[in-house]
């Protein structure tokens, strides 16, 4: 029953107030879910997949399955990817794809790349999932089923040492006209987001690497969100790292390198306070991607970024 009950909570607050961003914990790993101009950045092709299932233990608790692809082109001075998200909350679920175009520009071993992207995003609600108190509510008649189209632009400035990024992945504040017997209102699917993202390496021996870093979340009606993540590599192939998210929510994140090629990772992220809506439930993150060179003017080497 209490699980209903939070199905219900979800779904209302959800439909109440416009949806926010899906959270990731590997962002640093592939920040192309959240920045275009990253589809330039490792001059090679790169592919990954990824799966967070937040607060698992309950039904209509938040899950994320992501797809993305990229590779450099032009002797790396240009890249092309697509993105594949499908985010499910509840009775709510949006489904996007997006195609993206980076640019970049070469100073001396630094890095400035400029990013595009542009796709939809079906956003849909399904009442028939939600166990209401009064099934007559007019709030619950109307179920949602739209498509809308999406920009998103992003800048990252980056070196063998340092990332530093912003972006908007998607720039259109989105309604829609939800009708009832007697009137019309316009409900609010989505705000924008702005995101601001940071890393640096330090480099402690020939072997380890240390990498802290941070993102940083703003949308209009909730509060600033930071997560910070600190990382250590030995041999460019085994990173452990510890991060937090505004300290009300923290964990660990593991990620292998192997056969060359193949990378992957795994995130534990648990409630740090006893005012979180899931004290008791846990979130986890996988992540499997891939680096390949494709064409000869293309890397195979191992990137910090």
């Amino acid at each position: 029953m209490k699980h209903l009950y939070l199905l219900l909570f979800l779904g209302t607050f959800i439909q109440a107030f416009s949806q926010e961003d899906p959270l990731y914990v590997q962002y640093i790993n592939n920040p192309m879910i959240l920045n275009p101009a990253y589809a330039v950045l490792n001059n090679n092709f790169n592919a990954s997949v990824s799966y967070r299932k937040q607060w698992g233990g309950f039904e209509g608790s938040p899950s994320t399955f992501h797809v993305s692809s990229h590779t450099s082109l032009a002797k790396n001075k240009m890249g092309l990817g697509i993105l594949l998200i499908q985010d499910k909350t509840g009775a709510n679920s949006n489904t996007e794809m997006n195609m993206t175009y980076a640019y970049r520009l070469n100073f001396n071993g630094t890095h400035l790349s400029f990013g595009m992207q542009a796709g939809f995003i079906n956003y849909k609600t399904d009442n028939t999932l939600l166990n209401t108190y009064d099934p007559t509510d007019p709030a619950f008649n109307s179920d949602i089923n739209v498509i809308r189209p999406n920009v998103g632009a992003g800048i990252i400035l980056n070196s063998e040492k340092f990332f530093a990024g912003i972006s908007v992945p998607r720039m259109l504040n989105t309604t829609t006209l939800l009708s009832t017997d007697t009137a019309s209102t316009k409900a609010r699917l989505y705000d924008q987001h702005y995101y601001g993202s940071f890393g640096y390496v330090f480099y402690l021996s020939t072997r380890m690497r240390l990498k802290p870093s941070c993102l940083v979340r703003y949308v209009q009606g909730a509060p600033l969100s930071v997560d910070y993540t600190i990382a250590i590599n030995l041999d460019e192939k085994y990173t452990a790292g510890l991060y937090t998210r505004n300290l009300n929510a923290g964990g660990f994140l593991l990620q292998l390198r192997f056969a060359g090629a193949y990378r992957f990772g795994y995130a534990f992220e648990v409630p740090l306070n006893n005012n979180t809506v899931a004290t008791r439930f846990n979130t986890h993150e996988l992540t499997l991607g891939i680096n390949l060179s494709l064409f000869s003017f293309q890397s195979s080497s191992i990137t910090n970024f």
